[in-house]
């Protein structure tokens, strides 16, 4: 089987930015770092759609996850399943041109700093137009945050 790479348009112009990435703030310190590729540009809508809880956005009070609310709840299968459905759906509202190949949700015992939290690491495998992306997306949501891995 061959694999041939699909290509938008808009990523043969290598000049002309499609959006703005997420985390905005490159390492070095330049502000609204552009994306110049459908991938990256939809791997940064992920994020954001993820990251916005349900009803802090106005005037659309539905868009994002329920990811955050879970923060403080018990770390159990049910926990799982809530997380993973509320991707899902956001996924399949908000971003329907976007595929979940693997949605991976495990329970973890994270370090941070010196201190030990319990929480989960969710990993997003996605695909776009059948091609899927180069890595996967991670968060690690613990009860003091959720962070981009």
């Amino acid at each position: 089987m061959s694999y041939e790479k699909r290509y938008n348009t808009i990523d043969l112009l290598p000049d002309i930015a499609v959006g703005i990435k997420i985390p905005m703030l490159r390492d070095d310190g330049v502000l609204f770092d552009l994306s110049y590729s459908t991938e990256e540009q939809v791997i940064s809508n992920l994020k954001n759609l993820i990251l916005t809880r349900k009803g802090e956005r106005i005037m659309q009070p539905e868009f994002g996850t329920t990811l955050q609310d879970s923060l403080f709840e018990q770390n159990t299968d049910l926990l799982v399943t809530s997380i993973r459905n509320s991707i899902q759906d956001a996924v399949k509202f908000w971003l329907p041109y976007v595929s979940l190949d693997v949605i991976t949700v495990d329970p973890v015992i994270a370090v941070l700093g010196n201190q030990e939290d319990h929480g989960v690491t969710v990993s997003l495998v996605v695909s776009l137009n059948g091609q899927q992306a180069e890595k996967p997306i991670t968060f690690l949501v613990t009860a003091n945050s959720i962070e981009l891995t």
